[in-house]
């Protein structure tokens, strides 16, 4: 990803998570401080998905919309803090493709585990992904939000 992709990243989050805005800060940040881990999925010319994640705390994951300030210096697991495809680029098999790709880099952080939160009804793909469902994610994320860990 790169910072002229911010405004395609925020176009792309509002449409395929309307229910959980977060402010145009929040991919920015992200990728201010971990450009590793922020990806640009691009069809055709035009960007048509997006991955963000980074090194974080384990157990707590960040509040929705807030800001990082910086990472950790200790960092206990790799946080995806988001993947999301546009309609038509889902079914390509670009999401597992990204998956791989964090997958990489959390190894090549050397973190023992990873971290998310999964909404929209989305555990079972990350389940297909060798997450585990560890516990119910704050009532922010929504009801059916679970904080899943790999």
């Amino acid at each position: 990803m790169r910072a002229a992709d911010l405004h395609a990243v925020n176009r792309i989050a509002d449409q395929v998570h309307p229910d959980f805005p977060e402010s145009e800060a929040i991919p920015a940040e992200r990728l201010a401080l971990y450009p590793a881990g922020c990806l640009a999925l691009e069809m055709h010319g035009d960007l048509m998905g997006y991955a963000v994640s980074h090194p974080w705390h384990d157990g707590n994951p960040p509040a929705l919309n807030s800001l990082l300030g910086r990472l950790p210096a200790n960092p206990a697991t790799y946080y995806v803090h988001d993947l999301a495809l546009l309609p038509v680029a889902r079914s390509t098999g670009a999401a597992g493709a990204a998956v791989g790709l964090l997958v990489a880099q959390a190894a090549r952080e050397a973190l023992p585990s990873m971290t998310l939160v999964a909404v929209n009804n989305s555990a079972g793909f990350w389940q297909r992904h060798g997450f585990r469902v560890a516990s119910a994610a704050p009532a922010s994320y929504g009801a059916d939000a679970r904080i899943m860990v790999r």
